[in-house]
């Protein structure tokens, strides 16, 4: 399984949603939690260029946030890009 990173802040609803999903696929995650943390937030926007969380990469590489999660998960290509065995919703 591949590497995943997500940064969070402890009352954001998309950060719950994403994570829920991540769980359901089986996926562990290393959680960055920024919401008292300025150089860890600094470091999401040098990674990822944005201000917005949650902010997910898979093995380093920017796949967005939870908006973009969902949809990579409804066309099919979550599976694959996160190296999991079984196709969505099996």
């Amino acid at each position: 399984m591949k590497s995943v990173e997500i940064y969070t802040k402890s009352h954001c609803p998309y950060c719950w949603r994403a994570k829920e999903l991540l769980r359901i696929k089986g996926v562990a995650f290393r959680e960055i939690d920024i919401s008292d943390d300025p150089e860890k937030a600094l470091e999401m926007h040098q990674r990822s260029g944005r201000q917005t969380v949650p902010q997910i990469f898979v093995d380093g590489y920017l796949i967005g946030g939870c908006d973009e999660l969902f949809e990579l998960d409804e066309r099919g290509d979550l599976a694959k890009i996160l190296g999991l065995n079984s196709p969505p919703g099996e």
